[in-house]
């Protein structure tokens, strides 16, 4: 008889084919909200099970290096929409001519529409200097918080909540308002609310900026640039 672990299952299960219609459907209309934020409060249960979604995420060495600053305050908003707006005309300048006046068109942002700011931080720090598997890639504690955030995403949209990622900052003004040490990665900022609508497609697909690429142009076999023929 095989020793019982703790936590462990038989097996990996499939699930249903309505629990796996639901998963993928969340993932497939998840958007990146920005201007369709309602006032109305997340309910603190619901906030709870989102954070406790992106909790389980999978981190390199189990190290769980994410925390997360909950942001209602209506002044710390906007000085984190200040912060936001300075590096937003920078980034502008950085494109010219007809991309420059459409990124100008576009709203990148719902800082202060949205009831609820998160920002997700990543503390590399948090088991040490050597790691079990960040040995030999250093990054792999930001990887783990962006797992985190996607969790977080998801949960979400199951939930009926819009989140959006603002990620046009200088971290070190980030880093001033919130008071986060300066050994602590700012990873994202979110805005989190309920939204009046969701777009069928991604929003800058739909506004002209760029369009989903054939998922089957990105799959190489075996080695980079080899057509995967499914043979």
């Amino acid at each position: 008889m095989r020793p019982d672990h703790s936590g462990s299952q038989p097996r990996a299960v499939a699930f249903s084919a309505d629990e796996r219609r639901a998963v993928y459907r969340a993932i497939e209309t998840r958007r990146d909200v920005r201007s369709e934020f309602l006032p109305d409060k997340i309910p603190d249960d619901v906030i709870s099970r989102l954070l406790g979604a992106a909790h389980h995420a999978p981190s390199v060495g189990f190290m769980q290096p994410w925390n997360f600053i909950l942001v209602r305050d209506a002044d710390v908003k906007s000085a984190v929409w200040e912060a936001f707006n300075r590096a937003n005309l920078e980034a502008a300048e950085m494109f010219s001519g007809e991309r420059q006046r459409a990124y100008r068109s576009l709203k990148l942002e719902g800082i202060r529409g949205a009831p609820l700011g998160i920002c997700i931080t990543c503390d590399p720090d948090r088991c040490g200097d050597v790691v079990l598997g960040r040995t030999h890639n250093p990054r792999m504690d930001s990887y783990s918080t962006v797992c985190a955030i996607q969790n977080l995403w998801l949960a979400a949209r199951a939930e009926g909540v819009g989140v959006g990622w603002v990620s046009i900052f200088h971290e070190a003004d980030l880093k001033q308002i919130l008071g986060v040490p300066e050994r602590v990665e700012v990873v994202a900022w979110l805005c989190v609310g309920y939204v009046d609508h969701l777009y069928e497609e991604p929003e800058l697909a739909v506004k002209g900026w760029r369009q989903r690429m054939p998922v089957a142009e990105l799959i190489f076999a075996d080695r980079w640039g080899n057509c995967d023929e499914g043979k």
